[in-house]
C-alpha cells in the first residue's frame, strides 16, 4: 500500500512541470487610444477628435506554439463633428469594440511579434452632455475588420508586456439622424495603439 502512494506521489510530482508547461491561454488588459482619420462623402465631412485613454480587454488560447485565437473587447470616448450643408454637430459618443482574430506568433528568445486580423463590430453610442449638441440621434453598430501587429516581451513564464499597433476599418457612423444626413457613405481606418500586461494560465 505504502509503496502505491509513493508510485502515485512521485507521478503526481513529474506531472506538475508538465501543467506548468500547457499554458495555452492568457488574458491581457492595455490601455489603448483610438484616432480616426478624417472623412468625406455626400458632401458630409466627419472630423473626430479623442476624449480621454481608453481600455482593451483581450483573451487568446493557443491552437498550435505560433498560431491562437483571440476575443477582445475595448472601451473608449471620442467627439465626432458632422458638417455638412444643413448643419455643423458634435456628439460625444462611447465607442465599443468587440472583435475575434487569428494571431500568428514568432518566437526570439523573450520577444514575441505577432500578426492579427479579423472581423470586429463596432457601437457608437452617444452621449448626453454638453459636448453634444443635437438629440435627434441614436446608437449605431458597424461591422467591419480589426487588423493588428505588435511585439510582446516575456517578462516570466506566467507574464508579458505587450506593445501593439491595431486598426479598426469601418463604415462612418450616422447616429441614426433624420435623413440620413450623417451619412458618408464611406470606411475609414480607425488607428488603434495598445500597450498592456498580460497573464497566462
Amino acid at each position: 500500500m505504502k509503496k502505491s502512494l509513493l508510485l502515485a506521489f512521485l507521478l503526481s510530482m513529474l506531472a506538475l512541470p508538465a501543467f506548468a508547461q500547457e499554458a495555452r491561454q492568457d488574458i491581457s488588459v492595455s490601455v489603448s487610444d483610438i484616432s480616426a482619420p478624417f472623412a468625406s462623402g455626400n458632401a458630409v465631412q466627419l472630423h473626430s477628435t479623442a476624449g480621454f485613454p481608453g481600455g482593451l480587454v483581450s483573451y487568446r488560447y493557443d491552437l498550435t506554439p505560433h498560431g491562437a485565437l483571440e476575443l477582445n473587447f475595448q472601451y473608449d470616448q471620442n467627439v465626432q463633428h458632422f458638417v455638412f450643408p444643413e448643419g455643423n454637430y458634435h456628439i460625444h459618443d462611447r465607442i465599443e469594440e468587440f472583435s475575434g482574430a487569428y494571431v500568428y506568433s514568432f518566437n526570439f528568445k523573450n520577444f514575441n511579434p505577432f500578426l492579427e486580423a479579423g472581423p470586429a463590430g463596432i457601437r457608437f453610442l452617444p452621449i448626453d452632455d454638453a459636448k453634444t449638441d443635437t438629440f435627434n440621434i441614436s446608437s449605431n453598430t458597424n461591422v467591419g475588420v480589426m487588423y493588428g501587429g505588435g511585439i510582446a516581451y516575456e517578462i516570466s513564464p506566467s507574464f508579458d508586456i505587450r506593445a501593439e499597433l491595431r486598426g479598426l476599418v469601418i463604415k462612418t457612423p450616422t447616429f441614426g439622424y433624420p435623413g440620413n444626413d450623417f451619412r458618408t457613405g464611406v470606411y475609414y481606418n480607425l488607428y488603434n495603439p495598445v500597450i498592456g500586461i498580460a497573464y497566462h494560465f
